[in-house]
C-alpha cells in the first residue's frame, strides 16, 4: 500500500554526479544466476524486475537493470520503507534519544485510565501493539484509508482502539509505522525538513546512499511505511549496513546489538522488527530454507517484490526490485532461487580480507 500525498511534496537527497555503468558479473555463474532472475515465464505472473544488484564483503560484485532503470534510479521501496525506519529509531537510540522498551511517546494515548499508554516503542516496531489497525489490501480498510484519505497519517492511527492487549498478538500493519514515523518527526525537531536532515547526516551520507526520495504527509510526518524510494545501489548499500552490524567501516551508525535486535524473532511470526527471517519454525521460514536461503538470512520485503536480502554466512546482499504482481508472495520462488544460485555461483570465491 501507498499513496503519492497532495497535501505535501516529496522532498529528495539525490546528488548530481554523473551515472556510472552497472558493473557487470564476473564470472559466467554470476551472469547466468542474474540473467535466470530476470528471465520471464511464458505466461503470468510476471517477474517484471527492475534491477538487481549482488554485494559481498562491502563491494558491489554483479548488477543487472531493465532497459527503462539505471544504477542511479530512485525505485520505490513499498514496505522495505519500514526497515529504513527501524534504522532511525535505532541511530535515536544510540543517541540516547530513545528507549524501545519503554512507552511509546505518543501524546494521545497520555491520559489516566487509557490503555494505549502501555504501548512501547518495541511493540509499534514489532507489530505487537494490539491496535485496531488491519491492513488487508482491500481498499476499505483501516490502512488503506490512512493512507490515501488522511492528511495526518499517524494522527489517524493513534486514534485506534485495542483489540489486543499489547505485546500478545502479532499482526502486520502499516499503522504502526506511521505512529512510529511520527514519534522520529517529533524526536529531530518536528517537521519534514528536520526529518529529511536527520536521515541524510545520520543514515543516507554516512551509508553512501545519494538517491533516496522520502515522501510526507500533510502534517510532516515521513510515510516511513511504504513511501521511500532508493537507487537499487542504495538498498544494496542499505542491506551492507545490516550485514556489517550497523557499521560503516569503523564508524558506528546503529547501536551496538541492534541489528541482533532488529532481527530476533516475534512471538510464533517470521518478523522481527523491520525485517522478515528464517530463523523461526514458520511454514513460511521452513520452505526459504529448503528452497536454498540460508537459515540466517535475513530480509526487507515490499509490495511487488521489493527485497533486500542478507545472508551474514555467505557475506552477501543482494537487493531486487521490481513490479512483480504475483499475491501474496510476489515471486518468492524466484527469490529463493536467485539467493541460491548466487551463493552457488560465489561459493568457491573466498571473502575479501
Amino acid at each position: 500500500l501507498g499513496s503519492t500525498p497532495v497535501h505535501h511534496p516529496m522532498i529528495q537527497h539525490l546528488t548530481d554526479a554523473p551515472a556510472e555503468p552497472p558493473i557487470e558479473p564476473g564470472t559466467p555463474a554470476l551472469q547466468a544466476a542474474l540473467a535466470r532472475a530476470f528471465a520471464e515465464p511464458s505466461k503470468p505472473p510476471f517477474r517484471r524486475i527492475h534491477a538487481i544488484v549482488v554485494m559481498r564483503d562491502g563491494r558491489i560484485i554483479a548488477e543487472q537493470y531493465a532497459d527503462d532503470v539505471g544504477v542511479d534510479t530512485p525505485l520505490l521501496g513499498f514496505s522495505v520503507s519500514k526497515s529504513v525506519t527501524n534504522a532511525l529509531v535505532g541511530i535515536l537510540v544510540r543517541q540516547h534519544r530513545l528507549d524501545v522498551e519503554r512507552r511509546a511517546p505518543v501524546a494521545a494515548w497520555d491520559h489516566p485510565g487509557d490503555p494505549r499508554r502501555a504501548i512501547t516503542l518495541d511493540q509499534l516496531l514489532r507489530m505487537t501493539s494490539g491496535l485496531d489497525l488491519t491492513e488487508n489490501e482491500s481498499g476499505f480498510d483501516p490502512v488503506s484509508r490512512m493512507l490515501f484519505l488522511e492528511p495526518d497519517m499517524a494522527g489517524f492511527a493513534e486514534q485506534a482502539k485495542l483489540k489486543q492487549r499489547p505485546g500478545q498478538v502479532w499482526e502486520y500493519t502499516s499503522g504502526n509505522t506511521l505512529i512510529v514515523s511520527a514519534i522520529i518527526r517529533d524526536a529531530v525537531g518536528g517537521k519534514a525538513e528536520d526529518v529529511l536532515r536527520f536521515a541524510r547526516d545520520e543514515l543516507f551520507d554516512p551509508v553512501g546512499m545519494h538517491h533516496v526520495v522520502m515522501e510526507f504527509d500533510a502534517t510532516g510526518t515521513p510515510i516511513g511505511s511504504t513511501r521511500i524510494y532508493a537507487s537499487a545501489r542504495d538498498w544494496a548499500r542499505f542491506g551492507e549496513l545490516y550485514l556489517d552490524d550497523g557499521k560503516v567501516g569503523d564508524k558506528r551508525i546503529l547501536p551496538p546489538g541492534w541489528v541482533a535486535y532488529s532481527t530476533r524473532r516475534t512471538l510464533d511470526s517470521d518478523y522481527a522488527a523491520g525485517f522478515w527471517i528464517n530463523a523461526s519454525d514458520t511454514a513460511n521460514a521452513r520452505w526459504r530454507i529448503r528452497h536454498g536461503m540460508p537459515a540466517d538470512t535475513f530480509y526487507a520485503s515490499g509490495l511487488n517484490g521489493q527485497r533486500i536480502v542478507v545472508v551474514p554466512s555467505q557475506h552477501l546482499v543482494i537487493a531486487r526490485l521490481g513490479s512483480t504482481i504475483d499475491p501474496p508472495n510476489y515471486d518468492m520462488p524466484g527469490l529463493a532461487r536467485l539467493v541460491s544460485d548466487v551463493i552457488a555461483a560465489t561459493s568457491n570465491t573466498p571473502p575479501a580480507p
